[in-house]
């Protein structure tokens, strides 16, 4: 299965089989989150990532993990760690993203979490180092596909398959200009994989923007008034950094090469919530 391929099909699952995940697959799990390389974002910070082995939610350690009752039957946990800052967020999204990805080729069922876990359960099990936090985490398991009622019920009602069309989130030129596929040229398959990407509350917060000479697309964020904020930190960020995940990993199947860098465009902006965040400048 291509890479796109498994963005197009990665759906989040909440509920997992009994069966233990295989050696194997561990040993590929444990050599991909213990590589350095891909645990460095695309600007150059680094996050971490721990894995939590569990049963019956669980650790080894006897403490019970909670989440709030929307993950069932999970055989372990992968956490993430890093620092609370706006880059640094983005670019945690954008690795996790990656893994969450590699995680689904191998078959084994993910569910990005950023608000509905008890921090304080995993924050017992994990060494923080000063100043970092715990901004998402994931179980792990093989999909448990005889009892995936309660999945589907999960995203009716996050709305998890109401993804807003076209005309809501990419631009030409200019925020006043919608971007239509056929105007997307080389990029359509891209910014399609943005759009089908994973969200908190599935609120689809990026908005893109494509330069005039089809050569720079422009990564902005739109933040949802007060969501999350008693979480301490913007989760909202996340989203964007799996945007970008998203839109390179296309990019690179397809064989458009760029790389990302900070240079704000100064557009206007269509409300007060709209923020730049970074650019795919194309080779």
């Amino acid at each position: 299965m291509s890479l796109i391929e498994t963005m197009e099909k990665r759906q989040s699952v909440r509920t997992f089989d009994t069966q233990s995940i295989s050696e194997n697959d561990y040993r590929k799990i444990r050599e991909y989150i213990n590589n350095q390389e891909n645990l460095v974002g695309p600007l150059g910070n680094k996050g971490k990532i721990e894995h939590i082995q569990v049963t019956n939610n669980v650790s080894d350690k006897g403490i019970k993990l909670g989440t709030y009752g929307f993950i069932k039957n999970p055989q372990g946990y992968l956490v993430g760690i890093t620092e609370n800052s706006k880059s640094t967020l983005v670019e945690f999204a954008y690795v996790f993203q990656k893994l969450v990805l590699f995680l689904t080729k191998l078959g084994i069922g993910t569910c990005w979490m950023g608000g509905t876990f008890n921090r304080i359960s995993f924050e017992q099990e994990i060494q923080l180092g000063e100043g970092e936090f715990i901004p998402c985490i994931t179980p792990i398991g093989y999909p448990n596909q005889k009892q995936r009622a309660f999945d589907k019920a999960l995203r009716y009602v996050v709305k998890a398959d109401n993804k807003k069309p076209w005309d809501k989130l990419f631009f030409a030129d200019t925020f006043e200009d919608v971007l239509s596929k056929k105007e997307a040229g080389p990029f359509e398959i891209p910014i399609e994989m943005v759009r089908l990407g994973p969200s908190a509350s599935n609120k689809q917060p990026w908005r893109l923007v494509l330069s005039s000479e089809r050569k720079v697309c422009h990564f902005y964020i739109e933040h949802t008034p007060n969501y999350g904020s008693k979480l301490g930190y913007d989760m909202q960020l996340l989203d964007i950094g799996i945007a970008m995940c998203q839109f390179e990993s296309a990019c690179r199947e397809l064989n458009i090469e760029g790389r990302w860098i900070i240079e704000n465009p100064n557009l206007q902006l269509p409300n007060q919530q709209t923020e730049y965040i970074v650019s795919w400048n194309t080779f």
